[in-house]
């Protein structure tokens, strides 16, 4: 999005030095490998680096502005904006560019499987809007990666916006959404992710329930707790998902509903009466996976996609790296690599979908989760609990291993083994894996599991 001189300055309250070269248009670059001819480069700190380092190399590349907080220091012969905070700024000018673009924003956040429900979301939105929609890669959901996708969005690419938003700190979400101004909002679920950051579940509630805060049609799981009891407090009524194993369940009584039963049986009703329902062939593995694409089709409905026409999208989805990947392994087994990260509910799902693989065999290789606070003990428990009726053996390795591995056990999971590296456990696969098993990697992203993976295809 190219934005007007002026209106940067004002967003900012930025001093202009030199302001008779400053371009008429500014657009955006953070990254000087990436800047071109004519950029602004904003100087943002980072925890490793400082773009104020990289000033005079985004200049040799051809910047025409920069934007710095560093009031004592001058660049001669280029036009600069010298602002209080750059990252503030940043996000000023991202919120500027969100006012100037004329389309339609769908924000996406939750406990477990926005990625995913976003990558559903722009694939789907393809059946309404072409290729004409921003997303981020990857999930760039925090307030640097939010900003970089609202100021590359422009009227003249984009219909439509799907963002995704995640959360560090208490308010993160709100401020997003002050930001995104999104105009619908899809809440994946409320779990216990980040309960050590967020302090209580309560406090993960109210953080998860910001994305609302800006006036968004909210977009709700008719299986999440938090959900149900909150759905009351908000200004319109909701667009409930639901995705359920019982063909027959009872859509009706949500009102607004988009359902999938079965994981075959595509229903959407809309002022009492069904305006779509017809089985469909879903490809993707896992009942979780089965929600994050309802929820995806709901959200695509508000942004005025029709449900028929993205019914023949669904069975060529694809979803994110790192969720549920698939992996043909020499002597015959089969490794699933869904460990981008997790929590306590991603993990009993990906474990639920781990069951349902044809496998002679299921192996669960499970690493720690993070962020959980003082209930870390407990959830882990809970997830070796659930992990003794879903896998035949089960490794685990990290922090809180002792309590998946007792918690199993206690279970009648008799087959525990626990590992003290991702080189051990990889150990372990290549001697003991055998033809027709299938194997889960979950943990958290600090434990870096896609190391097993790595090795045994080395």
């Amino acid at each position: 999005m190219n934005l007007p001189l002026d209106a940067a300055v004002a967003a900012t309250s930025a001093t202009l030095l030199n302001p008779q070269l400053a371009p008429a248009e500014v657009r955006v670059s953070t990254d000087t490998r990436s800047a071109c001819d004519g950029d602004t480069f904003v100087a943002l700190h980072g925890e490793r680096f400082d773009g104020h380092d990289f000033v005079e190399e985004a200049i040799r590349r051809g910047v025409r502005m920069i934007v710095v907080d560093r009031p004592d220091v001058r660049w001669g012969g280029i036009a600069t904006m010298v602002v209080e905070n750059t990252l503030r700024a940043y996000l000023a000018l991202a919120a500027l560019a969100r006012e100037r673009f004329r389309g339609r924003v769908l924000a996406i956040t939750g406990s477990a499987g926005k990625t995913t429900c976003k990558v559903f979301a722009a694939q789907l939105l393809t059946a309404r809007y072409g290729e004409r929609i921003a997303v981020a890669p990857a999930n760039e959901n925090n307030e640097i990666g939010v900003s970089k996708l609202l100021l590359s969005a422009s009227n003249e690419a984009h219909d439509a916006i799907v963002v995704e938003m995640g959360a560090r700190h208490y308010g993160d979400i709100a401020e997003l959404v002050a930001i995104a101004r999104p105009h619908v909002g899809i809440l994946t679920n409320v779990g216990e992710a980040h309960l050590e950051i967020a302090g209580s579940r309560e406090r993960i509630a109210d953080m998860k329930w910001a994305l609302f805060s800006g006036g968004a049609l909210a977009v709700l799981n008719a299986g999440d707790a938090v959900s149900l009891a909150r759905a009351e407090t908000l200004p319109a009524s909701p667009h409930w998902f639901l995705a359920d194993e019982d063909p027959n369940a009872d859509v009706g009584r949500f009102g607004r509903v988009t359902a999938l039963l079965a994981r075959s049986r595509l229903i959407d009703v809309a002022g009492g009466r069904r305006v779509f329902d017809r089985h469909v062939r879903v490809a993707i593995p896992g009942a979780h996976n089965g929600a994050n694409l309802v929820a995806a089709l709901a959200g695509a409905i508000e942004l005025g996609a029709d449900v028929a026409a993205m019914s023949e999208v669904i069975p060529a989805l694809r979803l994110p790296p790192g969720r549920y990947e698939s992996f043909e392994m020499p002597g015959g087994w089969r490794m699933i690599y869904d460990a981008y990260n997790a929590s306590p509910g991603g993990m009993v799902a990906a474990l639920d979908a781990l069951a349902n693989e044809e496998a002679s065999r299921t192996i669960a290789v499970l690493s720690s989760m993070a962020e959980l606070g003082s209930e870390a003990v407990s959830l882990h428990e809970r997830v070796g609990a659930h992990a003794a009726g879903r896998a035949g053996v089960l490794l685990v390795g990290g922090e809180y291993a002792d309590a998946l591995a007792r918690a199993a056990r206690r279970e009648g999971c008799s087959d525990v083994v626990s590992v003290s590296s991702n080189r051990e456990a990889a150990r372990w696969l290549r001697d003991n894996a055998r033809r027709g098993d299938v194997v889960l990697l979950k943990g958290a992203r600090k434990y870096r599991l896609e190391e097993v993976l790595a090795e045994l295809r080395s």
